[in-house]
């Protein structure tokens, strides 16, 4: 990555996570995808019931093979039932997701198929932590909107077997098909619950 980008990312993550913390949440940023697997470690305690909803960013960084093989409860949901699976992670310590979107002063956006990511964001696990790459970061909630139903959702309908007019197009048509992945919208502007949202920056491009 070229030096300026890398010098203007660091100062719009500075932006972000003082946006985070006039929300009551806490941000943090890294340098690379290593640095974010560092902080993240440091966010989870050893034997902590871990959940997460999807999120491509974990793997990417190699935090699920950490959690595999470290000494904590990672509860892989595609060895469960569906309903099985989402009570679990309502009960878990720690919720790992990734946002869809992001404003740059601290508003998280998410848009979700069955839900289950966006109600474990919303409420149930004690402790979420997301990791967002830099690219991910709008300018404001009409942007980060447009980049979550253009960007996120068209480029996650290619992983699944579905039939949706934004897989074929690869922008939204704002559908109603039956399978569409645009069911909930989440908007986190703030959290109540002091040191339950957590946020890593990564100067890098993760995810959708």
């Amino acid at each position: 990555m070229n030096e300026n980008l890398k010098k203007r990312n660091e100062v719009l993550a500075e932006t972000v996570i003082k946006g985070l913390k006039s929300r009551n949440m806490t941000g943090y940023y890294a340098k690379n995808k290593e640095e974010v697997l560092k902080i993240a470690l440091e966010l989870i305690p050893e034997n902590s019931k871990i959940a997460m909803g999807g999120c491509m960013s974990a793997h990417e960084i190699g935090l699920i093979c950490a959690l595999e093989q470290g000494n904590y409860n990672y509860m892989d949901r595609a060895k469960m039932e569906p309903r099985e699976a989402l009570l679990a992670a309502y009960d878990a310590d720690i919720f790992l997701s990734s946002a869809n979107a992001m404003t740059d002063d601290g508003v998280l956006v998410n848009i979700d198929g069955n839900s289950n990511r966006v109600s474990c964001i919303a409420q149930g696990p004690k402790k979420v932590v997301f990791i967002v790459g830099i690219n991910k970061i709008c300018s404001d909630i009409d942007s980060a909107m447009k980049r979550a139903r253009n960007v996120a959702s068209t480029a996650n309908t290619q992983r699944f077997d579905i039939k949706t007019p934004c897989k074929i197009t690869g922008k939204c048509s704002d559908c109603k098909s039956p399978d569409t992945i645009c069911c909930q919208f989440l908007i986190t502007r703030y959290s109540r619950h002091k040191d339950r949202i957590h946020v890593i920056l990564v100067n890098d491009s993760l995810g959708f």
